[in-house]
Order: C-alpha cells, then sequence, then structure tokens
C-alpha cells in the first residue's frame, strides 16, 4: 500500500493545479443542488411549493443537458489548440456565471425573468464543465508515467466528491453561523459570491502550467487533428468505441455515482424528511469517510485492470440499493417504516379519474376529483402509498391499515373534509409529519451512506483513465468528453428529477430506484460483452 501516495515534484503541481481547478468547477455546479429547496422559493415563488421544486430541480438538470455540447465545443479546441489554455477558458466561465447567481434579483423582485435568467446561468456553467473535466483528465494522464494512470487521474476523480464536500461544508458553516431564517432570506447567495476567491487561486496556479506534452509533441510533428469531431464521430472505427464507453461504462458510473450521493441526499430530506442541515452533515461524513477509496480503487485498476473494477461496482449497485434504501428509512425515519409495515397506505381509485401530479403554472390545486385530492396530499406529506384500480364512476378510497376514507362527490366541494380525514387517520396510525431527530440512529445512516459512497468509488476512480486510454490522443480531448458528459450529464443528471417524478406517480418511495438498477445492469451487460481492458496501453501514440 506503499504505492499509494501522491505523485511527486512537477507531477505533483500537474495534478494539484488540475485537481484544484476542478474541485471549483464541481463546487460551483453542486451549490445548485445543496441548495435547490430555498432556490425553489427565490426565483419560482410564483407556482406552488411541489411544482417549484420540480422545476428547481429541472433547471439544476438544465445544466446537465447541455454538457454534451460542451464537450463537443470544448473538446474541438482542446483537441486543435491545446489542453492547458482550453480549460482555463472553461474555469472562467463557470466562475463568472457562478458569481451572477449570487447577484440574481428574486422571482419576487423582477418576476419571470428571474427563473429565465438563472436556467441561463445554469446553460453556460453546464456548457464550461462540458470543457472542463476532458481537459483536466487527458492533461494529467499525458503526464502520468506508464502504469501509474489510473493512480493519477484518481486525484482528479476525488474533484467532484471534494467538491460537493466543500460546498456542504460551506452552506452548513453559514447555516450554523446566520441561522435558517437569514440564510433562506439573503444567506445563501454567499457560497456563490465567494467562489470569485476560489477562482482567482485556481486561475493563478493553473497558469504556472505547460501544455502536455503528448500534445506538444503532436504539435511539433504536426500531427494534430485538423478536424477532431469529423475523425471522433464520422468514422465508425472510433464512433464504435464512443458507443461502448457510454453504454458499458459512463451510463452505469454515472447512475451508481448520482445515488450514491445526490439521490441520497434527497431521498433523505424530501421522501424521510430529515432537516437539510442534519441531511447535509451525515452526507459530508460519508463523503470524508470514503473519498481515500477513489484514489485506491484509481491505483487498484493499474494492478488489475479498468473493467473489472468498474463492473464489479455495477452489480454491488444493482443487487444493494433496495436492501441499501430500506435500511436508510429504517435508520433515519423509524416511525415512518413502521407506520408503513403495520398500517400501509394504499389509494382505490378509478383511473380515469386521477391525473398526472404536476402542475407547471402553479394554477391546479388537484381537487377536480378525490384521486387527485388523495394524491397530492398524500405525496405533499411524504407518505408511501400503493395504488388499486377501482370501478369506473366509484369515489377515490384511502385505507390507512383498518381504516377506510372515502371522499365525497362533488370531490371539490368535500375536499377540505377529505384532507382533513387523511391527516386524522395518518397520524393515528402513527405516519410522523417529520423524522424525529432523537430516533434518527446517526451511526447507522452514516454507515449506509458510506456503503453508497464505496460503490461511487468503485465505478468512478478508474473512469478517467478508461477513457484517456480508449481513444487515440489526436482525438482524445474531444471523444472522451463526449460519452463522459453524455452518461454524466443526461444518465446521472437527470436522476434526482426522473428518479422523484417516478415516486410521486407510483406512491412507492422506493421506485426511483429501478432507474439506477437498471442503467447499472445495462452498463454490466454491454461492458462484459464490448468494453476492451485497457490499462497496459500505451498512448503517447496513437492506437
Amino acid at each position: 500500500m506503499a504505492e499509494v501516495a501522491a505523485p511527486a515534484g512537477r507531477d505533483r503541481l500537474v495534478v494539484l493545479a488540475s485537481s484544484l481547478g476542478t474541485v471549483f468547477e464541481w463546487y460551483d455546479f453542486y451549490l445548485y443542488g445543496l441548495l435547490a429547496t430555498i432556490i425553489s422559493a427565490q426565483f419560482f415563488s410564483g407556482v406552488n411549493e411541489t411544482t417549484g421544486f420540480i422545476l428547481a430541480l429541472a433547471a439544476f438538470a438544465a445544466g446537465f443537458a447541455v454538457r454534451p455540447f460542451g464537450a463537443l465545443f470544448f473538446g474541438r479546441i482542446g483537441d486543435l489548440v491545446g489542453r492547458k489554455n482550453t480549460f482555463l477558458v472553461t474555469m472562467g466561465i463557470m466562475g463568472a456565471s457562478t458569481f451572477a447567481v449570487g447577484l440574481l434579483p428574486s422571482y419576487a423582485a423582477i418576476g419571470v425573468a428571474s427563473p429565465v435568467i438563472l436556467v441561463c446561468l445554469r446553460l453556460l456553467q453546464g456548457l464550461a464543465l462540458g470543457g472542463e473535466y476532458g481537459g483536466a483528465a487527458t492533461y494529467v494522464a499525458e503526464h502520468a508515467p506508464t502504469g501509474k494512470r489510473g493512480l493519477y487521474t484518481s486525484w482528479i476523480q476525488t474533484t467532484a466528491t471534494l467538491g460537493l464536500f466543500a460546498a456542504l461544508i460551506v452552506v452548513i458553516a453559514l447555516r450554523s453561523w446566520m441561522g435558517e431564517a437569514a440564510f433562506a432570506d439573503w444567506g445563501w447567495r454567499v457560497p456563490f459570491l465567494i467562489s470569485s476567491v476560489l477562482l482567482a487561486i485556481s486561475l493563478w496556479i493553473r497558469m504556472q502550467l505547460e501544455e502536455s506534452p503528448v500534445f506538444q509533441a503532436m504539435k511539433d510533428e504536426g500531427t494534430t487533428s485538423k478536424a477532431p469531431l469529423r475523425e471522433a464521430f464520422g468514422t465508425w472505427r472510433n464512433l464504435r468505441w464512443v458507443l461502448v464507453a457510454l453504454l458499458g461504462a459512463v451510463a452505469g458510473q454515472a447512475v451508481v455515482w448520482y445515488t450514491g450521493q445526490f439521490y441520497a441526499l434527497f431521498y433523505l430530506e424530501k421522501v424521510l424528511k430529515v432537516d437539510g442541515g442534519t441531511a447535509n452533515l451525515l452526507v459530508a461524513i460519508a463523503l470524508a469517510i470514503g473519498t481515500p477509496c477513489f484514489v485506491l480503487f484509481g491505483w487498484l485498476s493499474d494492478k488489475i485492470g479498468r473493467k473489472p473494477i468498474i463492473l464489479s461496482g455495477c452489480a454491488l449497485a444493482m443487487v444493494s440499493y433496495f436492501p441499501l434504501f430500506h435500511a436508510l428509512t429504517d435508520a433515519a425515519n423509524p416511525a415512518l417504516a413502521r407506520a408503513s409495515a403495520l398500517a400501509p397506505v394504499v389509494l382505490i381509485a378509478d383511473p380515469q379519474t386521477c391525473s398526472v401530479q404536476f402542475d407547471p403554472v402553479g394554477k391546479n390545486k388537484f381537487d377536480g376529483s378525490g384521486c387527485d385530492i388523495a394524491k397530492a396530499w398524500l405525496a405533499k406529506a411524504g407518505i408511501p402509498y400503493a395504488n388499486q384500480t377501482a370501478a369506473a364512476g366509484s369515489p377515490a378510497t384511502v385505507t390507512i391499515g383498518s381504516a377506510r376514507i372515502s371522499s365525497l362527490e362533488p370531490a371539490k366541494a368535500g375536499a377540505e373534509g377529505f384532507r382533513a380525514a387523511l391527516k386524522q387517520e395518518v397520524a393515528k396510525a402513527g405516519y410522523p409529519a417529520k423524522a424525529d431527530p432523537a430516533a434518527l440512529n446517526k451511526g447507522r445512516v452514516i454507515a449506509i451512506l458510506v456503503a453508497l459512497v464505496l460503490l461511487v468509488t468503485m465505478v468512478y476512480g478508474p473512469i478517467a483513465a478508461l477513457l484517456v486510454e480508449l481513444f487515440p490522443s489526436r482525438i482524445r480531448y474531444t471523444a472522451m468528453s463526449l460519452p463522459y458528459h453524455i452518461g454524466n450529464g443526461w444518465f446521472g443528471g437527470f436522476l434526482p428529477t426522473i428518479a422523484f417524478a417516478m415516486v410521486a406517480a407510483s406512491g412507492d418511495i422506493y421506485a426511483g430506484l429501478w432507474y439506477p438498477v437498471v442503467v447499472a445492469g445495462l452498463t454490466l451487460v454491454v461492458g462484459l460483452l464490448f468494453l476492451p481492458e485497457t490499462f497496459r496501453r500505451h498512448i503517447d501514440h496513437d492506437h
């Protein structure tokens, strides 16, 4: 284990500068996700609470949606003019966009222009991040000695988690110092504004670097690509490996990564009703414990290969997610777990009377039918329920254990009475309005979160080295960036929104887990069949 150490000398500066800049970019990007609830209130206050939260998640996802386009745009520049200058530009764009979010007036001040500008800033952040990762990973890998690329690039792999960790620490510290009321009112802007200091430090350090030796050699020999996009995606030889990388490695890595870090946090706060400060602290502790394993698995991939570690992580996620999240419910909100087991809630209704519980304009109160009233109330209360089909024309009925409550017709007239009856019966059955801090088993919750983070480190630690080794040096920046950002931007970035929607539609608080389980399964199959092992390849010449 003595070999698992930071690189020395000149290479240490390369790794430090690349990693620090990428930590900064992830810090910026994740602030939004951590503060989604507050941002929902600040910028989507013209719509109802549930819709506002979904819209805030969608704006969060907008930054991910555009990342592949950033990968194409900046990847092409990186293969044409160089690695170093390209990721200096991406860092500047990210920093300016983040600082602007901290200054943006709220919905109450300027109306609909506020969320529109916010989404535009998120799109700029996504474009910048799309160009950042490929440059940093390629730059470090092209400096790494043969046989140590997994170790060297694993330091880049820690940056996303360290960025999230840094954002969590800043948010927790400010919440504790100024109190929840002040933080929600104006203090949430401070983490965005102080990013300007991090930007200045990161840019200064990166400007001390020289160009990647592999790119410099190609430039000196005149062998750089003149059309990296056409070379990377216009020939089946390279396009095939882009698809294999996406479906056989990155897609599964992405959903495991976002489930273990982001969805776990959303699940604690929105489903299990653990207060935000406690949830953030528990996740931060788990990240601190698990993060060194990124380097461990990167080092190990230099010894036994990238493929077995990544695919084993996907396989373990498939078989462990449902047990782990059930255990998380039991540890974080045992009253909810107990009530769900002893007095399960079932909604019995005619499906024709049930509408989708999403209202983009915030005008629908969902009181047109008994089914709508019940679903809206149960979803807002965070109470899991099962759906059962009733005969056409039957009034909606909710059973809570042995209790039975039927809606009145017309539904709108009896809405308040129906809601009051539901509230009374679920309280009788022991369903908690919020997680009880005294009953929360912090040790077990942290242990479960650490297990989730360890799966993240397995799939993510070796992925940069694998992607760099898959593609020729002439088009490496472009070719590796696209599958990485489609996988992490689309498959991973949309995971919270998709999982949240699946839970809301089904009433099953575990339904959202099917998404990462299925995608991880797809990657396991495609990876086993088509993904080559790359850890012994030379990357200083085209292969």
